[in-house]
């Protein structure tokens, strides 16, 4: 097997389902210690964190990823056995095979032959890890480091996240940005009462029908250039206590938004807590903001250079797209890097049977020695 095909291997046959590591960050830390990186360990609770670092001064650019994955599932459901990788037919099965163990050993492998290659180079190159990605709330991983790098003085001028990108080949497209996440838990209190006697009650289901169609209809900004349209979603819904003959007393709802940069998080917190209270309802809403949104502009060096190593290496144009969920790079954007995500396919991630192209795998890495020849020599 491939180097990258090796480690790969072995980082999914770790159960390292969030926040567990399972030893992936160890045996990465034992590796790149051997190449000569300087590492620090930044364990927070359950979940461990690893920063690598080769080179002594200038500016610093580091790749970002993850060893948890998420949970896989029924097993009976796979093909193969979800932590115990396998190949067949050119695809390398196995949960984080893309979310993104594969994305990771590339990363290990590409920054191992860079500094064989290079070992006096300019600047620095670092792989920040963590182990809590895929997990709710996301408090002691990234989030946690950003805070303790920027307490520090730790700089960051380009980050790389190793997040699977592409839509259908290696290097279709790169995120050049993503999008803020606001969510809300929305309480709503009425009455109980027998829904016989509705006069006796006060329906939070009926009470905030009229401000969710509201809510739900409204336009909070126009996108831009960069992003589309801020979007408004309601992802769980519960009242009742189960029994067709009892008015519940009270409502809850998650509401998120996605929001570009053309909107500001209080803005909308504002915006939404007055449509509420126009309609009279009697409500709690506690907020959660996971991420400001963050854009690398057209032009910034990064941005231009990984374009070009999926130019001449995939030879394909990418789309530079500011679509999708979150990612980490969120918590690094804001220390001034330009942050770029390019990964391999996700059409598998989070599915039963998740897999990666070994051909893309095997890839993967020349993309991001590319990158680091292009910045530092």
């Amino acid at each position: 097997m491939s180097d990258v095909l090796d480690l790969a291997c072995d980082l999914i046959r770790r159960r390292s389902v969030t926040p567990d590591d399972a030893g992936c960050q160890a045996a990465i830390a034992a590796r790149l210690a051997a190449a000569g990186f300087r590492i620090e360990h930044m364990r927070h609770g359950e979940v461990g964190n690893l920063w690598a670092v080769h080179g002594e001064s200038g500016p610093t650019l580091a790749f970002l990823g993850h060893t948890d994955v998420v949970p896989s599932g029924p097993e009976a459901a796979w093909h193969s056995p979800p932590f115990e990788p396998t190949v067949i037919d050119g695809r390398l099965y196995g949960r984080g095979a893309a979310d993104m163990k594969g994305g990771v050993a590339a990363m290990v492998v590409a920054l191992e032959r860079f500094v064989a290659e290079h070992p006096g180079h300019a600047g620095r190159v670092a792989l920040l890890l963590t182990s809590d990605e895929e997990g709710p709330t996301n408090l002691d991983g990234v989030r946690r480091v950003a805070e303790q790098f920027r307490l520090a003085g730790e700089r960051v001028d380009w980050c790389v996240v190793g997040e699977p990108s592409a839509k259908e080949r290696l290097g279709d497209l790169i995120r050049v940005g993503r999008r803020g996440s606001l969510s809300g838990t929305l309480v709503v209190r009425g009455v109980q009462g027998h829904v016989a006697y509705p006069e006796k009650a006060l329906n939070p289901i009926h009470a905030f029908a009229p401000a969710l169609a509201e809510l739900a209809a409204e336009r909070w900004d126009e996108g831009n250039a960069d992003f589309p349209p801020t979007s408004f979603q309601v992802s769980n819904l519960n009242a009742g206590t189960g029994a067709s003959n009892v008015i519940p007393g009270e409502l809850t709802a998650l509401i998120n938004f996605r929001y570009c940069t053309a909107s500001r998080a209080e803005d909308l917190r504002a915006r939404a807590e007055a449509i509420l209270q126009r309609h009279g309802l009697d409500f709690t809403l506690d907020w959660n903001l996971s991420g400001e949104p963050f854009l690398t502009p057209p032009g910034g060096r990064l941005r231009e250079t990984v374009a070009a190593v999926c130019r001449e290496l995939c030879g394909i144009e990418p789309e530079q797209s500011t679509g999708g969920g979150t990612s980490d790079g969120r918590f690094i954007a804001p220390l001034g890097a330009e942050v770029v995500e390019l990964g391999v396919v996700n059409a598998t991630i989070h599915k039963v049977d998740e897999c990666v192209a070994v051909a893309d795998l095997e890839r993967l890495p020349a993309l991001y020695e590319a990158v680091c020849r292009r910045l530092f020599l």
